[in-house]
């Protein structure tokens, strides 16, 4: 879906309500901005995340041990808790 939105002098913009609604921000919330060379994306906390979590996956896929998981039970280990 592309859409046509308007900026305040301010700098305010508004999404439209249903895709608000669809995204969860119905009542409010918060948006991650990125800029690119090729624009902006807005995403969600929750899709920023999953965004981050894909991209790590994609360089610790076959190295289990590079896990968050793994690194706090090594440093556990290592200081005998």
């Amino acid at each position: 879906m592309t859409i046509q939105i308007s900026i305040t002098p301010s700098g305010r913009l508004s999404l439209p309500a249903d895709i608000r609604k669809r995204l969860g921000l119905a009542g409010g919330g918060s948006l991650i901005v990125e800029e690119t060379p090729d624009g902006v994306i807005l995403r969600t906390v929750a899709q920023s995340v999953a965004h981050a979590r894909a991209l790590a996956r994609k360089y610790t896929a076959d190295r289990p041990d590079a896990s968050v998981d793994a690194f706090l039970a090594n440093r556990r280990e290592d200081s005998g808790v």
